[in-house]
């Protein structure tokens, strides 16, 4: 919203969300395609084109899936820095600690979790702590917008600038809506396969999305072009209550970087054979040492570049776009070319070309965006 403001904004969700469900939708009906399940993205894109699309597709994923995990982890410091600030405003503490504290949480969490079957229960805590940050953040902003003087609503960028902001804002909103991983989460739906993929669809791109929308608007409502990027260090109000939506925030980033980090886990699982027991000595020194590695890269890379807006964008200009809008609706041309009529042809085409001319004017924004804000921000910036 900060780069957006109201207008843009608004519209930018409102489309990113359409256009996200269509794009997702179109994977969802090829998840059957020629009479066999496709539970990973990278499957049915090698079965549709071949081998090399197959590599291809898996290495924009893992671009895209370890930009999102880079993301927790500095939503997790952030969280944690946030609570250290209520009790003890000193800046002896910087946002890389906090960081690399919430890296080791996530490393043990990985240890304890072999795979993404034994998350299940995980998923209800996740789902309420993500609950608790939404109706507090959503409440103290309120609050606070009803209480404080007139807010400044403006885009803070030049007339030029505004130009490149504006087209990474829009990278970054179909990078928050996709995750370029819908076959490895429907994996286990029942039959009827596409009609129940359908359906959550429909749910997480209506219903799903209204508590984002609430939160989103209700702070950019109270803080104007002031609005952090992490909500929580804007509001005010008692400190246990905001002590709890901390906490809760930085135990859901935990739980749900796990999910994004599952496709690289099983990945590695596979290809050094890793099978049995969990607890059998082999496999639990493999999780601590390829796991822990990899998470531990991760890690480092988010205290590194902790100001990651930028870095989001070129992200979904290099990843986003292309592996969720150009490549769903042409495999979808591919695989119904017989049973598409002229009209439905030329629209898919249609977005193909559209959707790659965004990827390309996305990656020249973010790269505009990260040399001039390159003077402003530095390596393991407490933020």
């Amino acid at each position: 919203m900060v780069p957006l403001g109201w207008t843009g904004g608004v519209v930018g969700l409102i489309l990113a969300t359409a256009i996200s469900l269509y794009a997702n939708s179109l994977v969802a009906k090829l998840h059957e395609f020629g009479g066999k399940r496709h539970i990973r993205y990278r499957d049915l894109a090698g079965y549709i084109y071949g081998k090399k699309a197959y590599s291809l597709t898996w290495g924009l994923q893992y671009v895209n899936l370890f930009m999102i995990n880079v993301g927790y982890i500095i939503l997790a410091g952030s969280a944690l820095k946030a609570i250290y600030v209520l009790f003890r405003d000193d800046n002896d503490m910087k946002l890389p600690y906090f960081i690399v504290i919430s890296g080791v949480a996530c490393v043990l969490f990985a240890i304890a979790v072999p795979h993404l079957s034994a998350l299940r229960i995980w998923l209800a805590f996740s789902t309420f702590f993500t609950l608790v940050y939404i109706v507090v953040g959503f409440a103290l902003s309120l609050k606070d917008g009803i209480e404080a003087p007139p807010r400044d609503y403006n885009i803070p960028e030049s007339n030029v600038g505004s130009v490149f902001t504006t087209i990474g804002a829009a990278a970054n909103l179909v990078f928050a809506f996709n995750t370029g991983m819908l076959p490895e989460i429907q994996a286990t739906v029942k039959q009827p396969v596409v009609k129940n993929m359908m359906k959550a669809l429909y749910f997480q791109f209506t219903v799903g999305v209204l508590p984002m929308y609430a939160i989103t608007f209700a702070g950019y409502w109270a803080y104007g072009s002031n609005t952090s990027a992490y909500l929580l260090n804007n509001v005010n109000g008692p400190i246990w209550v905001k002590t709890f939506a901390n906490v809760s925030a930085f135990l859901q980033t935990i739980i749900a970087l796990h999910i994004f980090a599952s496709p690289m886990y099983e990945y590695l699982d596979t290809k050094y054979g890793i099978k049995g027991s969990a607890l059998a000595l082999k496999n639990l020194a493999f999780r601590i040492t390829v796991r822990g590695g990899y998470l531990a890269l991760i890690t480092f890379v988010s205290a590194l570049l902790p100001f990651l807006g930028d870095f989001m964008s070129l992200t979904g200009a290099v990843s986003t776009f292309p592996l969720t809008f150009i490549l769903a609706n042409h495999m979808y041309l591919v695989a119904k070319k017989n049973k598409l009529t002229t009209l439905q042809k030329t629209w898919h085409w249609l977005n193909v070309i559209f959707f790659g001319c965004m990827s390309v004017a996305a990656a020249v924004s973010a790269l505009r965006l990260i040399a001039d804000h390159s003077s402003t921000y530095h390596v393991f910036a407490d933020l």
